[in-house]
């Protein structure tokens, strides 16, 4: 009984993955010169209204931390995308009726959901260069989220994604 318990737990640490931001950047760029910044009129493809108020909040008390303040004057512009696709949901509880005999078969097997559907999201932040309009920096953070999320949750989620990702802003 005890092996099994720990077959288990090896299955649960099996299933958890850590999702790691990607960052690309313009390696010519002096960084330390942007001090302002806003978002574009349509930032945050993928999300609904308030999601975009959530994020771009975010954002903004996250810069700020950074020493970037947001201007109608500003030095970089910021983009948000979000995608979305639907998520193989792999925990599932196993049904099986069988019978057997000497002669022959029979057997029914299906498997039933656990925890609702769950959704891939693709996070992406875009910093373009204001006066050129060239994109300068971009992290990306790849993630699965429920479907079904309370407002405080998507607070919660959002705020540790763009955490993540801005991390690492300025480029080292």
């Amino acid at each position: 009984m005890k092996k099994a318990g720990y077959f288990i737990l090896l299955l649960l640490f099996a299933n958890c993955t850590t999702s790691k931001v990607v960052v690309d950047y313009d390696s010519e760029v002096n960084f330390s010169q942007f001090s302002s910044f806003n978002f574009y009129e349509d930032v945050g493809a993928g999300l609904n209204e308030l999601d975009v108020k959530r994020v771009t909040t975010i954002i903004t008390n996250t810069l700020k931390v950074k020493g970037l303040e947001i201007s109608n004057n500003e030095e970089v512009l910021i983009n948000v995308v979000v995608k979305l696709s639907e998520a193989r949901n792999n925990n599932t509880i196993g049904v099986g009726i069988g019978s057997g005999g000497r002669n022959g078969g029979f057997g029914i097997s299906g498997g039933i959901p656990i925890g609702g559907k769950k959704l891939n999201e693709l996070f992406k932040i875009e910093l373009v260069n204001a006066k050129t309009n060239t994109l300068i920096w971009e992290g990306t953070l790849n993630s699965t989220i429920k479907e079904k999320r309370t407002p405080e949750e998507k607070e919660i989620h959002y705020k540790n994604v763009v955490v993540q990702i801005l991390n690492e802003y300025p480029p080292k």
